[in-house]
């Protein structure tokens, strides 16, 4: 993108923050019926339609359509479509791997391999996820959630969260010396200082 590109766009955010635009598609019935869904979304002005258009944010610096996008702490694993039919199955057109110093696209054998590798470490970290906190014994329970009571019993459990992790009184640092009990001279048990150690005499 062009310098005056960016600097037009910069104008145009400063010019239009705050104000409305009607949006109009034409589109095949049976996309439309599929999108439109989505599209509503994507406009929501709140915390659910900004999560929405983050999470598709990287669309529009990708070449291809993403199939999978994969990430862990500093490294990530995005696999291309549109899938393409390879005798008896499919194939990515390719993938990327990013990671710190290195950038690598895959060809579609490649691409196959290491998604195939990622997808069997998820499954395997969810059974084991299952079986640690035993939830074969317990009832299956429905995909579907009350939001509002959901989100509230989320927020809670967080601001529980937070407050035990956070909020705890910092008691690691090194002790002050003036915060030390006084030895006295005369030895008393219950740290009592008598007057002449107490004015600094040097008595003792």
């Amino acid at each position: 993108m062009s310098i005056f590109r960016r600097a037009i766009d910069r104008l145009a955010n400063r010019l239009w923050a705050g104000r409305k635009v009607t949006l109009r598609f034409t589109a095949d019935y049976r996309i439309a019926g599929f999108t439109l869904p989505l599209i509503e979304r994507l406009l929501l002005d709140n915390d659910d339609g900004e999560t929405y258009r983050c999470s598709i944010a990287q669309w529009t610096l990708n070449e291809r359509p993403s199939l999978h996008i994969y990430r862990g702490e500093l490294s990530s694993l995005r696999i291309d479509g549109p899938l393409q039919k390879a005798g008896m199955s499919y194939l990515p057109l390719g993938g990327l791997i990013e990671t710190p110093s290195v950038t690598a696209h895959l060809n579609p054998v490649e691409a196959q391999q290491l998604d195939g590798r990622v997808q069997e470490a998820i499954e395997k970290t969810i059974l084991h996820w299952v079986v640690e906190h035993r939830l074969y014994d317990q009832p299956r329970q429905r995909r579907e959630i009350n939001r509002r009571r959901a989100d509230r019993d989320s927020r809670a459990i967080i601001a529980a969260w937070v407050a035990e992790h956070f909020a705890k009184p910092v008691t690691d640092f090194p002790s002050n010396e003036s915060d030390q009990p006084a030895e006295c001279c005369c030895g008393d048990p219950d740290g009592s200082v008598c007057d002449a150690c107490r004015k600094g005499s040097d008595h003792a």
